[in-house]
């Protein structure tokens, strides 16, 4: 939203109003200023909400690859704040998903000396994607900033995306979706995928209209305990909203992995090693987490704690 008499940006007339007392360097974060330096360097142009790729303002010159890095020392589920996942919850709000679905799923996965730890799994948004190859239509496609999407209104229904993806990360209307009302009156695009459509897939999709915008997907700012850093692999940087690292090493020093990575599928979600020691968490704690609730806007995602996404809690 822009201010009529002033030009500014909603963002930019907040940080200008509470310069001096601290928010502002709040809302500067690293996170938003990683997102322009990475779409400064792509230089693929701005699209409008609604995706429409006839409406791009600049001239494309290196397009940005965007990745994503899962820090599993930070992960407890959230079962530490005796709360639902966050991630989950922020992108279940944003989307209106429907009732049922978890596009972020959290899977507690049982370690070989025994214990566990919690991972937090989206789409792979994988480079040679299984989804995009087996399409008959194209309704999966592939951007050019390598983010993997899907046009429900190319989408017939055969299912054919949902037996090749080895993550099973991807879901299908088999009904008439239960969304909220408000959701009917969101202009749809690939981008951000409501209304959801009966007889078609849906996936996470990395939200890409946020990514035009200079803003990072709703799970990154969702998630209290900073375990997801949205990456870029053109410029080799990465971001929590609170650090930014330098992409390569950080993977490389932290020993991380891709998941099924001996498929071929080259996916662009890396995981690093761990159980939540990074939040106190014990290996051998048999706490679970607790499960997603679909309230849209209710009580299922704590905004106490995600409103201002990149602030310490006090």
């Amino acid at each position: 939203m822009q201010d009529k008499d002033k030009g500014l940006s909603r963002r930019d007339f907040i940080v200008r109003s509470v310069a001096g007392v601290g928010l502002a360097a709040v809302l500067a974060s690293p996170l938003t200023v990683f997102l322009k330096k990475a779409k400064a360097a792509d230089g693929a142009g701005e699209m409008n909400p609604a995706g429409d790729a006839s409406q791009v303002t600049s001239t494309p010159k290196r397009l940005g690859q965007w990745c994503m890095v899962l820090d599993l020392r930070r992960c407890d589920g959230c079962t530490g704040l005796d709360l639902p996942p966050q991630c989950t919850q922020a992108c279940t709000q944003y989307h209106y998903i429907p009732k049922g679905q978890e596009w972020i799923q959290i899977f507690k996965v049982e370690l070989p000396g025994g214990g566990s730890y919690f991972q937090p799994t989206p789409c792979m948004h994988c480079e040679n994607a299984p989804c995009v190859n087996v399409c008959p239509v194209a309704a999966t496609y592939q951007t050019k900033e390598g983010v993997v999407l899907i046009d429900q209104r190319r989408c017939i229904g055969c299912r054919m995306c949902l037996a090749a993806c080895p993550y099973q990360r991807r879901f299908f209307n088999w009904g008439q979706p239960e969304q909220p009302p408000e959701a009917a009156l969101i202009p749809y695009s690939p981008e951000r995928q409501v209304p959801a459509i009966r007889g078609t897939a849906m996936k996470c999709d990395l939200c890409a209209n946020m990514l035009h915008l200079n803003e990072p997907p709703v799970c990154v700012n969702g998630c209290p305990r900073k375990v997801i850093y949205m990456g870029e692999l053109t410029e080799d940087i990465a971001s929590n909203g609170k650090e930014i690292v330098k992409l390569s090493r950080f993977l490389s020093e932290n020993n991380a992995y891709q998941l099924k990575q001996e498929l071929g599928t080259q996916p662009k979600v890396w995981f690093i090693p761990g159980h939540g020691e990074a939040v106190g968490r014990d290996a051998y704690d048999t706490k679970d987490r607790l499960p997603s609730t679909w309230t849209w806007g209710g009580n299922g995602f704590n905004k106490e704690i995600s409103v201002w996404p990149w602030a310490e809690k006090p």
